[in-house]
């Protein structure tokens, strides 16, 4: 089962809850994910639908272990994150137990210190892209500086099928612009069969993780312990270059790093 299959089954609760044709259900959704980047605040503003009996007969009831399973490369990846300088963090326009449910899946639920989700218990909603989401996630984070955020928001190829069909937008290029201009530093991540948006929705586009390492290996521990042999052979190389340029003349000081033959 395909992501873009399950999210037609939310369309079909639309169409079973609100009496419409298939084709209606498929616009309310279009039109309220767009008017408030999430359908379900649609839903209760002007259906009064109960947003955690909709979370509990769609979202918690989602066969999602048929397309999610331990990912030991995404964990590994996580794991070589330097704890010492990144608070990992999630933040989902989700609610919190589908927000769980799926980085249990993928076992790396154990890698992240908490999670800022869209509380469908409270009204109004408040989720991403709207500044007050990344403000909420910042508070609860503990962080205070908008310059020690980075986001990283995924589009995944299989959902673009879906949004193809039924004229949806991506919400993670929606989120990914969103957090550039609260501030943060922000990587939209589009999967390598996805096609990209016309317009780059961050400073940052990748095609995979791993192409972080080459954005921030200040996060990465394997970064700083290869950093760290290559310091090493460098240090050892212009010892040697040094000494020779002392032995060249007395000028040769102006020439050495930092001005100086040491």
């Amino acid at each position: 089962m395909q992501v873009s299959s399950l999210l037609i089954s939310k369309d079909k609760y639309f169409e079973r809850h609100l009496n419409v044709s298939r084709q209606e259900a498929n616009e309310l959704h279009t039109r309220y994910y767009k008017d408030y980047g999430l359908a379900i605040e649609g839903m209760v503003r002007h259906h009064k639908v109960d947003a955690l009996e909709y979370n509990k007969q769609v979202d918690d009831a989602l066969p999602l272990e048929n397309i999610l399973s331990h990912n030991e490369e995404l964990r590994q990846f996580l794991q070589d994150i330097d704890k010492s300088k990144v608070k990992m963090w999630l933040l989902t326009n989700a609610y919190v137990t589908h927000g769980k449910r799926v980085v249990k899946l993928l076992g790396v639920d154990d890698l992240f210190e908490g999670i800022t989700f869209c509380d469908y218990g409270a009204l109004p909603f408040l989720c991403k892209p709207a500044p007050d989401m990344y403000k909420k996630a910042m508070t609860e984070a503990g962080v205070s500086d908008v310059k020690d955020c980075f986001f990283v928001g995924e589009y995944n190829c299989t959902f673009q099928d879906y949004a193809e069909t039924h004229g949806t937008l991506d919400d993670s290029a929606l989120n990914a612009t969103g957090a550039e201009r609260f501030g943060w530093t922000a990587v939209h991540l589009v999967e390598p069969d996805a096609v990209p948006p016309p317009k780059p929705a961050s400073k940052h586009t990748v095609r995979n993780l791993e192409e972080l390492r080459q954005l921030f290996p200040q996060f990465f521990k394997s970064s700083a312990q290869n950093n760290s042999q290559h310091d090493t052979s460098s240090d050892a190389r212009k010892a040697s270059i040094n000494d020779n340029v002392i032995g060249a003349s007395a000028d040769a000081d102006s020439h050495a790093p930092n001005g100086r033959a040491s």
